[in-house]
């Protein structure tokens, strides 16, 4: 060994005694010396300790992904909320139908980043005559329960990727259709029952197995909305 050389390793050998918890926390360094230590004890020694720190490791990074992913959730909820928030101010804001309709399809659509909003009524084609709007959709009874759930009562909200003729729901050009959310709206008695639809061309923005509270207290306000304007 030369005198540069054994110079170097007195250093490090002086730094590792004067902090040897700097070594404890560089886990890649932790990592050499066990190989290290590995390869002087021979293939015939089993390392114990060694086998139980790698698998302290493994633990240790899986419960560092969990917590990501609980972060990440965390931060999606909480941008999910804001922008629920500021779809519900922004429709305080209209005071006749036809700008209630204007604004969820404009100012809403974008608030909520989706491509398409629409509400659909179940009052048939006859039904409110003066009412002509490309975001209302005049459906006629059951249309709801049949586009849902195939005939068999509809859930409050559903989330899922999107199939067959968006068409039928979104009017034409809507082909860019993945997936969407549907509300069921109850707005009173004597009223045609509705449902509103937000349509997104990313396919796993809205899936069945994503949180519907927000989505909820969303339909909620717009029922209260919608039977004010309805009266």
């Amino acid at each position: 060994m030369s005198e540069q050389a054994a110079i170097a390793q007195e250093d490090v050998r002086t730094h590792i005694l004067g902090d040897p918890g700097a070594i404890l926390k560089d886990p890649d360094v932790m990592r050499a010396l066990v190989a290290a230590s590995e390869r002087a004890s021979g293939n015939n020694v089993v390392d114990i300790r060694g086998i139980a720190m790698t698998r302290l490791e493994e633990r240790l990074q899986s419960l560092e992904n969990m917590h990501r992913s609980v972060l990440a959730a965390a931060y999606e909820n909480i941008a999910g909320m804001h922008q629920v928030h500021a779809a519900v101010t922004k429709l305080l804001e209209p005071l006749t139908l036809e700008d209630f309709l204007y604004c969820l399809d404009m100012e809403v659509a974008d608030i909520l980043r989706v491509g398409r909003v629409r509400l659909a009524l179940e009052c048939g084609e006859a039904g409110m005559k003066d009412i002509r709007h490309d975001t209302l959709r005049k459906v006629q009874s059951g249309f709801i329960e049949d586009y849902l759930a195939k005939g068999k009562p509809a859930r409050r909200v559903t989330l899922r990727r999107f199939s067959g003729d968006p068409q039928t729901m979104y009017g034409p050009n809507s082909d860019w259709v993945r997936s969407e959310a549907c509300i069921v709206l109850d707005l009173g008695k004597a009223r045609p029952r509705g449902m509103l639809a937000l349509a997104s061309e990313e396919p796993l923005q809205f899936s069945s197995n994503q949180g519907t509270d927000l989505l909820d207290f969303l339909g909620s306000v717009i029922e209260r909305a919608m039977r004010r304007r309805l009266e």
